[in-house]
């Protein structure tokens, strides 16, 4: 689970403020409500706003991605008798000109909480996954990905596209690599170049076909050909999507053995709540990105009294439990398989089990653990989202 910056307000106190007395404090207070109100998550809503007297107004500064959120501020402020001058900038920030979408063009593509190369791995997008552009600096640009999260990338890991090239891309013919690993080939021959490497989930355009390979195009119009035992049509794909027990245990075992990653969200690499993630990816369902984002989804399951309420499926949530002076917090999350056993990645992608008596019992996830919620189910609601209902 990680924690880094997009959001934060810098707020300057000065005792007393306008013709109606009004103090700094008030005005702190309102933007908090905003804030609180509109971008609880930092993760994935920026909200950095600054506050600071001018003459007889209050100037207004930063940046924000929330419409909704800055009309807001201002109308609570001026219906308060509080005169503004405002120069809070929306996001996308208007240099970036027309160009504010964009498409990974990496098998996958790495987004850091800061934009540079040293910094934080944040997340991780797949090849075909589309992006909002919010800003750039120099060549890194602060994206926003469909499950909302907000990360530095750079330049040359996607395309950037104005909306009639996004449309574009959107509405045309696609195929799903389903291999956890692969290549495609610069020929309909295996023994050509690869032109680069690819993982489950990685969408490209479909241009044709040559005897048993589909003709593909990555987004930066390079043309590659992928073995039809390899890929499926998208639109087929997703349509044939079942969110079984069977079906989730059955994806999340093809991971066994896949190397720990901090911020790893692809069959290459993994952190926990990247391997949740990828594994209900994969059988058509969108969840959010974080293990303590993930808990706040699906339909809560009692295990007050142990687990023989938890079905196959299930996901399971560890960390530290609420008490009367501390907030609970949730820094891993694994999926149930029955029989006491659950898969997860810690190390690496592996099954452990609560039962004491089993050879691969966990103490610490046993002593650790907080609550198990169910996504099979609960499709539609309680935060879980169809992939197809997603503009991925």
């Amino acid at each position: 689970m990680r924690y880094f910056l997009i959001f934060s307000f810098f707020l300057l106190t000065v005792p007393i403020f306008s013709q109606k007395n009004k103090s700094m404090e008030d005005i702190h207070k309102i933007i908090s409500e905003v804030q609180q109100k509109y971008a609880p998550d930092k993760r994935t809503a920026v909200f950095n706003i600054s506050s600071n007297v001018e003459g007889n107004e209050i100037q207004l500064s930063g940046e924000t991605n929330l419409t909704n959120a800055k009309t807001e501020l201002i109308n609570k402020l001026e219906k308060e008798g509080i005169k503004i001058k405002d120069e809070i900038e929306l996001l996308p920030a208007k240099n970036l000109g027309e160009d504010i979408f964009g498409v990974i063009d990496l098998s996958v593509a790495t987004l850091r909480v800061k934009p540079e190369q040293q910094a934080e791995l944040a997340t991780q997008a797949l090849l075909g996954c589309s992006v909002k552009l919010l800003k750039k600096n120099k060549e890194w640009f602060l994206v926003q990905t469909p499950d909302k999260y907000i990360a530095w990338l750079e330049s040359g890991s996607f395309v950037p596209m104005n909306k009639e090239q996004f449309s574009e891309w959107n509405s045309s013919d696609k195929v799903i690599f389903i291999n956890n690993y692969g290549f495609s080939y610069s020929q309909s021959n295996l023994n050509s170049n690869p032109v680069s490497d690819l993982v489950a989930g990685n969408i490209l355009k479909k241009i044709g076909s040559e005897g048993d390979f589909v003709k593909v195009e990555y987004p930066n119009k390079r043309i590659a050909f992928i073995p039809k035992s390899k890929c499926e049509e998208f639109k087929t794909w997703l349509e044939s999507r079942e969110l079984t027990a069977d079906n989730i245990i059955k994806t999340a075992k093809t991971f066994l053995g896949v190397p720990y990653l901090w911020g790893g969200t692809s069959a290459k690499l993994m952190d926990c709540s990247g391997f949740t993630r990828t594994v209900f990816f994969l059988n058509g369902v969108y969840l959010p990105r974080d293990a303590s984002q993930q808990v706040n989804v699906g339909l809560p399951i009692d295990t007050k009294n142990g687990f023989d309420k938890l079905k196959p499926g299930d996901l399971l949530f560890f960390g530290k439990k609420a008490t009367e002076t501390t907030k609970e917090k949730i820094t891993h999350v694994g999926i149930y398989i029955g029989n006491g056993e659950f898969i997860h990645e810690a190390g690496m992608v592996h099954i452990s089990s609560f039962d004491k008596s089993a050879k691969n019992f966990n103490a610490y996830r046993l002593n650790q653990f907080v609550r198990a919620k169910r996504i099979i189910g609960s499709v539609g609601e309680n935060g879980v989202e169809l992939l197809k209902k997603v503009q991925y």
